[in-house]
């Protein structure tokens, strides 16, 4: 955690836009370039600057999920959407698309709910991963140093 009125208010400024861009790589993904892994690792960036800028202890406060859970249930998820093809006797994880587009969305199908499975393993394992190297005593001491004089 750093005492900087900048990168705090910048976090603060950056949060709500990293999570729309994500949503954004989400959906355009099975079209273009993009997808659940690049947007759960934008979502996950902007988690883990919170961290980087209110500290671990701030982060796990105001944003209350089980990390592990959240990529336990996208992995469950993701592996789901490959059954309904063998329903109909073809190959698991074959595409099945709705016929009418949404505007401003496109198509949506079974890789577009996969993705959104491979969305939350992201964000779960990669903010998982930094929480706990931002608790780590030996690689940050001034954290604990802080933790223990409050």
């Amino acid at each position: 955690m750093y005492e900087s009125v900048i990168l705090r208010t910048v976090a603060r400024v950056m949060m709500p836009l990293l999570l729309l861009l994500s949503v954004f790589m989400l959906l355009r993904g099975h079209n273009l370039p993009g997808g659940g892994f690049i947007g759960g690792l934008l979502a996950s960036a902007a988690i883990i600057m919170q961290i980087i800028a209110f500290g671990p202890t701030f982060a796990r406060k105001v944003i209350r999920v089980g990390y592990l859970n959240m990529a336990a249930f996208g992995v469950f998820f993701g592996a789901i959407w490959g059954l309904p093809a063998l329903f109909f006797n073809l190959p698991y994880m074959d595409a099945f698309w709705i016929n009418d587009p949404i505007p401003g969305i496109g198509k949506i199908g079974t890789p577009v709910l996969f993705d959104l499975g491979v969305f939350f393993t992201v964000v779960g394992v990669t903010t998982r991963v930094a929480l706990l190297l931002a608790e780590e005593p030996e690689l940050f001491p001034m954290y604990v140093q802080a933790e223990t004089e409050e």
